[in-house]
């Protein structure tokens, strides 16, 4: 399946947490907010606070209803529980379970039944077209990771990774939004990412010439994991990205096919803005980067003899996002500030490969 574009909607998560954080908690009651807006509230590596009485306990909510490790100033913190009847967020930005209104998997996922389905449905529906060519019974295939001799060097496997990372950060951004950032948030769109992937992989399975690879599998599983501990690592989101670039063909974009997995190259993005050492520097709007990419495996190539090439590299390209769109207030500003967390556009990195390639 190719990779896809981020969306406006998906990445916007970054931009507007703080709202969606505070249209999220419902069941806080209205007499504690006397004065106090959760607009107001830091998320991510911030300290927050959140009224301590649990949903559903009405107005009889006092502090005798916490937990006895969120009671006072010492289980909180340095600047936590200075307010008498109320609990932090958590350092994610997640109200912790026991004040959580939606707690467990299955509670969690139905807040976001739509997106689920739709997202769902667009991901199987890749595999229809397949129904209606020749098919054979349910197999396994073992494709290989990253060697010269597998279909696309290891790039399809890379592309699965990123399309369950994507579909995670989907996910979590709608569920963070709709469960009020409910503990665990995180984790239930990692496994429904991986879920729906596993899914669309089905139907690799009944193609003669493919098949139900465990590798692919695995590689789904590792995209979604990297969704879940980058929204719940503290400071991992701020200073850490994994992100897509395509780099313009002779079509100018190849959908699918082996020319599309060539055109790909992914990377993790150490991002100098993350660090606060760096907020006055223009390093901030610098990522050191990690990657990797595949040339020379198209059918075309391996015919005249040429050897598959596979270029891990490390270098350094500019975020776009941060020196364009960092301080912007406008939705498309935000948008285009959190799509560039998960696109690197073209020629705007130097890096130098293990091919001893030198460029972008």
């Amino acid at each position: 399946m190719p990779a896809w574009a981020a969306t406006a909607d998906t990445a916007s998560a970054q931009g507007e947490e703080p709202e969606n954080v505070a249209r999220g908690a419902a069941f806080v009651a209205d007499d504690a907010l006397s004065g106090w807006s959760l607009t107001q509230v830091p998320t991510g590596g911030n300290t927050s606070l959140l009224p301590k009485t649990p949903p559903g306990s009405g107005d009889a909510a006092h502090s005798d209803l916490a937990p006895p490790d969120a009671a006072g100033p010492d289980a909180a913190g340095p600047d936590l529980g200075s307010r008498a009847g109320e609990v932090p967020l958590d350092r994610s930005g997640h109200v912790p379970r026991e004040f959580a209104s939606h707690r467990g998997f299955f509670r969690q996922a139905g807040s976001s039944s739509t997106e689920v389905l739709l997202l769902g449905g667009y991901v199987i529906a890749q595999g229809v077209p397949k129904l209606f060519k020749q098919t054979t019974r349910f197999h396994f295939k073992d494709e290989g990771w990253f060697g010269k001799g597998t279909q696309n060097a290891g790039m399809d496997k890379l592309t699965h990774a990123f399309n369950s990372y994507l579909i995670a950060e989907i996910l979590h951004h709608r569920l963070h939004r709709n469960t009020g950032a409910s503990e665990g948030d995180a984790v239930t769109a990692g496994v429904l990412a991986a879920g729906i992937m596993a899914l669309n992989e089905m139907s690799d399975a009944i193609e003669p010439d493919s098949g139900y690879s465990l590798q692919d599998i695995t590689m789904n599983i590792a995209g979604a994991t990297f969704s879940v501990l980058r929204n719940t690592v503290p400071g991992l989101k701020e200073k850490l990205a994994f992100k897509i670039e395509i780099m313009p063909n002779d079509q100018i974009y190849s959908h699918v096919g082996k020319k599309h997995y060539e055109q790909q190259r992914f990377m993790f993005s150490l991002k100098g803005a993350g660090f606060d050492g760096l907020q006055g520097s223009a390093l901030r709007f610098v990522d050191l980067q990690v990657g990797y990419y595949a040339s020379d495996f198209l059918n075309s190539d391996r015919e005249r003899g040429v050897t598959p090439k596979r270029h891990l590299f490390v270098g350094l390209g500019l975020n776009l996002g941060e020196l364009l769109f960092s301080k912007s207030r406008s939705r498309i500003g935000r948008a285009a500030y959190s799509v560039l967390d998960y696109v690197q556009l073209p020629y705007t990195s130097l890096r130098y490969d293990t091919t001893g390639r030198l460029g972008n």
